[in-house]
């Protein structure tokens, strides 16, 4: 089977993960990489041995699918040319800076009939593929993410550079249309919410309570799930976990604790790593093979939501302001 070409625009931190895992795909062809800043562009292509290109159009006349991981205010251009040149686009989360740029790149892409999908990666962790065997309709989610402070994220909000992650996570583990937003945050370092607490109720009763923070003193990623059979909690960034799972009671014959109620069972994450494991997706969704890959669609509905956590924290501090 022949190798897909594809390339990188947007060489950052991300994006030159990116570029790595391509280089090392039997599924790509890493055709070379373009960033804005030229001096980073070389620095990533001369440790893979690939081209570096000074303009994003010619590495896109050479491709047929590219990973678009440039800061989110960039990604309609960036995405946009992509598509327009004929590429099947992964672009990183969150999909656009807007509902109305992000319906943009989707009408393009279902124009020019290519895949699109979307960089949520914590889909394709490791211990969250362990725990979906025995996922069945959490009712209550509960999500903590806490980043040190990066100057690189600062572009836009928590609610945009971190809290999307859980926003998505929750969107695939719910079927049920969201009811109502609750959502509180402040700026902290940056002129932008750093962080943010929202709680999201819907329709069916779930309730997901979501924290994320880009100022705290250590790295945080866990994940806690309630659901009628038993209870989860994971570790997404050790890739660790555990489930206890509720036993039948009519095979619980004497009451000696916990223990006679409730099975134990500890999850360990996948081999390999997410993001490989999310551009294998991406080459199975353009062999138009059975994939995981997160659709422009399902990226749009995450940035929906973030959206109207912004918008009710922002009516939130206009509130406190007014009676302060």
């Amino acid at each position: 089977m022949s190798r897909i070409p594809a390339g990188v625009v947007g060489v950052g931190k991300l994006g030159a993960e990116h570029a790595r895992l391509l280089a090392q795909s039997d599924a790509f062809e890493l055709e070379g990489v373009h960033d804005r800043s030229t001096a980073r562009a070389r620095e990533v292509a001369d440790t893979l041995s690939v081209p570096a290109f000074e303009e994003a159009g010619t590495l896109l006349d050479r491709v047929e699918a590219v990973v678009v991981a440039v800061p989110t205010v960039s990604h309609r251009e960036a995405a946009a040319a992509a598509i327009r040149a004929g590429c099947h686009a992964l672009v990183e989360k969150p999909l656009a800076s807007s509902l109305a740029e992000a319906d943009e790149i989707l009408a393009l892409a279902e124009e020019k009939g290519v895949v699109l999908g979307v960089g949520h990666v914590e889909r394709f962790n490791g211990v969250l593929l362990a725990a979906e065997p025995w996922l069945d309709r959490p009712r209550f989610i509960e999500s903590l993410r806490m980043a040190p402070f990066q100057p690189r994220g600062a572009d836009t909000t928590v609610i945009l550079d971190l809290m999307i992650h859980d926003i998505d996570l929750v969107l695939t583990l719910t079927e049920a249309p969201l009811a109502d937003v609750r959502a509180v945050g402040v700026p902290v370092i940056s002129p932008r919410i750093d962080l943010a607490n929202a709680r999201l109720s819907f329709e069916d009763g779930t309730v997901a309570n979501i924290t994320a923070s880009r100022v705290a003193l250590k790295a945080l990623r866990k994940l806690r799930l309630f659901q009628r059979s038993g209870y989860f909690s994971l570790d997404l960034a050790s890739g660790t976990g555990h489930h206890y799972r509720r036993r039948d009671p009519r095979t619980v014959t004497e009451i000696t604790g916990v223990e006679a109620l409730v099975e134990h069972v500890p999850l360990e994450a996948r081999g390999g790593e997410a993001l490989a494991r999310e551009l294998e997706a991406f080459a199975d969704a353009i062999a138009g093979r059975p994939s995981r890959l997160v659709s422009g669609h399902a990226g749009r509905d995450a940035l929906e939501v973030a959206i109207r956590i912004t918008r009710e924290i922002e009516e939130f501090v206009h509130v406190v302001d007014q009676d302060s």
